[in-house]
């Protein structure tokens, strides 16, 4: 037998019995080589993980914007006092983790094509907008309306990702594109930099200067791009534009038979119900919600945290590029690593030590340059966090509905952390900012505890399967029963 008809043969293994019924598309006489299906997911790549990398890209950006803009000049001309500027922080982060949840449900009814790009161009304008805020009441109510679209973006594009990949593909391309965040980070300091710079243009009673560039431009730069992007984009295997019809079933075919259910299947509260009481999203969920203190916290305060080190805004912001370069950088190796060791637990359990120590550093130690230096610690061990976390709930839960429900979910915890990251960087607590550091570090401690703990319950779950300890649940049940027993059924394994 040649080494074709060998492929074509192990995809025929693969088959489920039941394939047939659980997708109307689901074709069981289908037969593909591995080349064809390479050749299918590089077609993938190239029409999904761009474009969703630069739509989350201008997401963080237009969230995080508000802390380049704070030192130049944004706190003086809105006659910001004591914790207010904290609070504008803190709306956002309770607006959006309120839209995470419903915002999946309502992207799974509509499809993604067309939706994200929506919440996109939603988000850019209330950027642009934010250009004309004049007290501290206008900047509390754009900072609530951009947590409206942005809540959504996020668990939305990890569920469009998780769609057209099987598990063992996804955490690279959700490294990728949560990369986008490091990317915001450093590039968001390069453009305000620049953008700062440019002179007074506007009317009357309406000028443009500073600060106000920054919000306007790039606002505008993400509504033309959130228009742009449903030209580019695909709903779902099923119907991508860019692949032919054989690539198309083979697209959809391959994540049932992995996957054994329907790719379209809406969401039911069966659905939520096996979301919200798995274990294992709890952990991913709350190690999500240690990273974002970090992540989050970072994002914002990092320039002003450069500044207090004795370099003034322009310096302060060029500053604040090279760790986010080194951590994307390591965000997407890692993802990768990840994904060909087929583990999630040990790598962040690993990186995060590195966040831990360098938190430690700058809790303890006064040196600018030994400071900064703790800084790109700090980067390069918690950017991987986030998208390692997420993805790893996603591994571990079965079927679109379910993944489309735990996206939101653990990106809802995670979004807490956020809120708390607002309030560890306070005025009060400058230049050093010891409770700050402090905060982080407990977090990152915390973070390794989860993460082991993670490694330790999917194996011992593993284990329990294996030996027929669970093989109890499938008494009395439907093959159809039994397939919607999803994460829970004795022959699912989860990844460590």
């Amino acid at each position: 037998m040649g080494d074709s008809e060998k492929e074509v043969a192990l995809h025929r293994e693969q088959t489920p019995k039941d394939a047939a019924s659980s997708s109307s598309t689901s074709l069981p006489e289908l037969s593909w080589t591995d080349a064809e299906e390479t050749a299918i997911r590089r077609k993938i790549d190239w029409h999904c993980v761009p474009i969703v990398t630069l739509l989350y890209m201008l997401c963080f950006l237009d969230r995080v914007n508000i802390g380049n803009a704070r030192i130049q000049g944004l706190a003086t001309d809105l006659h910001l006092e004591g914790t207010q500027f904290n609070w504008a922080l803190s709306i956002f982060y309770i607006i959006y983790l309120l839209f995470e949840v419903p915002s999946n449900v309502l992207l799974k009814a509509l499809g993604p094509r067309f939706y994200l790009p929506l919440l996109v161009c939603g988000f850019g304008l209330v950027s642009l907008c934010t250009a004309f805020v004049t007290n501290f009441g206008g900047l509390m109510g754009a900072r609530a309306v951009l947590g409206v679209f942005e809540g959504g973006a996020m668990p939305g594009m990890a569920f469009f990702l998780s769609t057209f990949y099987k598990r063992e593909e996804l955490l690279f391309r959700i490294g990728i594109y949560v990369s986008a965040a490091s990317i915001a980070g450093a590039f968001g300091g390069l453009l305000a930099t620049g953008l700062s710079r440019i002179p007074e243009w506007g009317v009357a009673g309406h000028t443009i200067h500073t600060w106000k560039n920054i919000f306007f431009f790039e606002g505008l730069i993400t509504i033309l791009i959130g228009l742009a992007a449903p030209v580019w984009m695909p709903t779902d295997p099923r119907t991508a534009w860019f692949l032919s019809e054989r690539e198309k079933r083979i697209a959809a075919e391959r994540l049932v038979r992995e996957h054994r259910t329907d790719p379209a299947e809406k969401v039911q509260w069966r659905h939520v119900k096996q979301a919200v009481t798995n274990v294992h999203n709890y952990t991913c969920g709350i190690g999500f919600f240690l990273i974002n203190i970090t992540v989050q916290g970072l994002s914002v305060f990092l320039p002003t945290i450069l500044k207090d080190l004795g370099w003034q805004n322009t310096k302060a912001q060029l500053y604040s590029v090279p760790p986010y370069v080194c951590a994307c950088l390591v965000a997407v190796a890692v993802a990768y690593g990840s994904d060909k060791s087929r583990q999630r637990g040990i790598w962040l359990a690993a990186f995060s030590v590195l966040a831990l120590i360098g938190f430690a550093i700058l809790r303890w130690v006064s040196q600018p340059n030994v400071r900064y230096m703790a800084v790109f610690f700090v980067t390069v061990g918690a950017f991987p966090g986030g998208p390692g976390f997420l993805s790893w709930a996603i591994n571990n839960s079965a079927g679109p509905a379910v993944r489309a429900v735990t996206s939101a979910y653990v990106v809802t915890l995670g979004t807490i952390g956020g809120i708390v990251a607002t309030w560890t960087y306070v005025p009060s607590d400058a230049p050093k900012y010891h409770t700050g550091h402090a905060i982080n570090l407990g977090g990152q401690i915390g973070v390794v505890c989860l993460s082991i703990f993670g490694i330790l319950y999917c194996a011992w779950e593993n284990r329990a399967r294996a030996a027929g300890k669970r093989d109890h649940r499938l008494e009395g049940l439907t093959e159809e029963e039994q397939e919607h027993l999803g994460n829970k059924h004795p022959r699912f394994q989860l990844w460590t």
